[in-house]
């Protein structure tokens, strides 16, 4: 039995309200190319979001020609539902924008040290031009303990580095890629290195981040256990290990955006090789009733 686009919302992964305009843009074009251009994204990128969606929807909704794209008959009816959902949406969105002035609250995010938090930084500047009366209260932490607070209701969202468990989790993966290194003084015998290896830090004494998913992580990477390791010392923010790397305590295996944020004269960066990255996301509690405030919030993050 067909679904309607509503009931494919309320099970499984739902569709984002971008791709709805995206589909429409294309239905509307009946040209994949000037539909890239008119929405400002790449053709591939296009391309690849469509086969998602009829992946998701379980149907072919476009027959592709060599220049030309046309509607299949499940397309057709696509088309008319997703117009439907894309226009309540415009309505809701005008509706909080003419009201701006009585968009107002805290919105309280948690955050860890992060190449990722210059972009929500960017994004709370231009949410709180737009409702002035909004404030933030941030919360600087560890991903285990943001994800916590976020599941207990002390803060509304997070932002943490992967890997992490998303299941009870809504969440936007950020563009920005960050890469794991080590962090040692100017005069430390690897700052020689433009990279180094996992056996080149492994007869060193490493403070190592002590989130469990990142250690078992490095761990995984250096093929050892940890009682094999001189580690003489945790951290969860970097902030604190730039001070023990600085007394001469020994290596921080960390990532290259959060001390780009903390910037030192007298410490330095070195990528481990073959390299190895991570993502940032921006995570909040599934099914959760927000404010106003917060839900608006979380829709410009999701747009963006």
């Amino acid at each position: 039995e067909r679904k309607t686009v509503s009931e494919q919302k309320t099970g499984g992964n739902s569709m984002e309200l971008r791709v709805l305009k995206y589909f429409l843009t294309v239905a509307d074009e009946g040209n994949i190319t000037r539909a890239a251009d008119i929405l400002h994204v790449t053709q591939p990128t296009l391309s690849r979001q469509l086969m998602e969606l009829e992946d998701e929807m379980g149907t072919a909704l476009l027959i592709r020609g060599k220049r030309s794209v046309t509607l299949t008959d499940e397309g057709f009816l696509f088309k008319q539902q997703a117009e439907t959902i894309v226009e309540l949406a415009d309505k809701l969105e005008h509706t909080f924008t003419d009201q701006k002035d009585v968009i107002c609250g805290t919105i309280r995010i948690g955050a860890t040290e992060a190449l990722g938090g210059r972009t929500l930084a960017a994004h709370m500047k231009e949410f709180r031009e737009k409702y002035p009366d909004v404030q933030f209260d941030l919360y600087n932490g560890m991903a285990d303990n943001i994800k916590e607070m976020i599941e207990h209701g002390l803060i509304d969202l997070g932002l943490v580095m992967e890997p992490i468990d998303t299941s009870k989790f809504e969440y936007v993966r950020l563009p920005r890629k960050e890469t794991w290194g080590v962090l040692v003084r100017q005069d430390h015998e690897l700052a020689a290195k433009e990279t180094v290896t996992v056996e080149d830090i492994k007869q060193y004494p490493l403070i190592m981040p002590g989130r469990e998913n990142a250690k078992n992580q490095i761990l995984h990477w250096m093929q050892c256990e940890e009682r094999h390791l001189n580690i003489p010392a945790y951290y969860n923010l970097l902030s604190n290990s730039a001070l023990l790397v600085e007394a001469g305590m020994g290596c921080a295996v960390c990532l290259d955006g959060a001390l780009s944020i903390h910037a030192d004269p007298e410490l330095c960066f070195r990528p481990i090789s073959p390299t190895h990255i991570t993502r940032s996301v921006i995570l909040w509690k599934k099914n959760h009733l927000f404010s106003q405030a917060v839900s608006l919030f979380v829709q410009t993050i999701q747009e963006h």
